[in-house]
């Protein structure tokens, strides 16, 4: 069994299969897994730059996140500020739980991760069906061989999989077709480290309600127990993101919104670093019912899972949605 993408539905797929006796292997493109729960040591300290925090409802899920060996900061944030959208209004809905974990978002899919094998810097390039197997071909030429491949993937990922292989069965193209009407949105984020005495936000997360560019503004510093600087994270709205993800000035755009926002403070950190999150979130209007297991020609199989996959989107459904796979795959092998 081989798995295309480490993160959270990703590895949740992969730890399911594991736990049951499956062999499996998972490979990553980046550095390390996780995915949109990515944290950064900036001069030691966790930053967390993907999602902010964690919610959900599931009693398996929350259980899974209590067992990361990290503080739980429960009921994270509480303090917030302004009345804009938030990524997923479904996280202060009653009834959802949230919180954070002191040693960074990370800590959660590295949890998933143990045990597993996983080649990290090992980018799939394409895939094609043959006798009983899936043969994915790799970035330096090699290939790996499977009965059942998944793609833990965004969207637009899957399709050029997709739609780079030779000749593709009629289960394919209409998998093709539900993805094609779906689209990632995109996300720039910008970790901004301040000062000694600069003073703090009296907010643990701001979602302003007048910005066409910031999203929103996370105090991260808030998270750790003896923070060594004021750090606070700076996303802005999708929308935006995509219109400027090339433009090389769209940083000192983001800290002089937060300076009009918040006060001449923002725009003053002391140190910068960014990312562009080309796939962050999924378009909750193309929300698919379930992840899906396709027969091959050749007697092979093709998982697809991921956020979109699942109800309402984010790091719950994603992790739902890979363990729902996981379960019809080990379903299928007691037959």
């Amino acid at each position: 069994m081989v798995i295309v993408g480490a993160g959270v539905s990703g590895l949740a797929c992969a730890s399911t299969l594991h736990g049951s006796g499956t062999r499996v292997a998972v490979l990553e493109r980046a550095r390390g897994v996780g995915g949109r729960c990515a944290t950064r040591r900036v001069e030691g300290q966790p930053v967390d730059f993907g999602v902010a925090f964690l919610h959900g409802r599931d009693r398996e899920f929350l259980a899974a996140l209590e067992a990361v060996p990290s503080a739980v900061l429960p009921g994270w944030p509480a303090d917030i500020h302004g009345t804009g959208r938030p990524c997923q209004p479904e996280a202060f809905a009653p009834g959802e739980r949230r919180l954070a974990l002191a040693e960074g978002a990370t800590a959660f899919p590295k949890n998933l991760a143990r045990g597993l094998e996983i080649r990290l810097l090992t980018r799939v390039v394409g895939l094609e069906p043959g006798e009983g197997v899936v043969a994915l071909r790799l970035e330096d030429g090699s290939a790996v061989e499977a009965p059942t491949a998944v793609l833990a993937l965004a969207a637009e990922e899957t399709l050029a999989l997709l739609g780079a292989m030779a000749a593709r069965p009629l289960a394919l193209e209409s998998a093709r077709a539900l993805l094609d009407m779906s689209q990632s949105q995109a996300c720039l984020s910008l970790i901004a480290a301040y000062p000694a005495g600069t003073p703090a936000p009296t907010w643990q997360v701001s979602y302003p309600e007048d910005s066409r560019v910031l999203q929103l503004a996370i105090h991260d510093s808030s998270k750790r127990a003896r923070p060594g600087f004021l750090a606070v994270v700076y996303q802005a709205h999708p929308h935006w993101s995509r219109e400027h993800l090339e433009d090389p000035a769209w940083p000192q755009t983001l800290l002089a919104e937060a300076a009009r926002l918040y006060g001449a403070w923002a725009a003053g950190p002391r140190l910068t670093q960014t990312h562009r999150w080309r796939h962050a979130r999924n378009d909750l209007a193309a929300e698919l019912a379930g992840p899906m297991l396709l027969d091959l020609p050749g007697g092979a199989r093709l998982g697809l899972t991921g956020d979109r996959f699942a109800p309402g989107g984010g790091i719950e459904a994603a992790w739902s949605s890979g363990r729902r796979l996981a379960g019809r795959i080990l379903a299928e092998k007691e037959r």
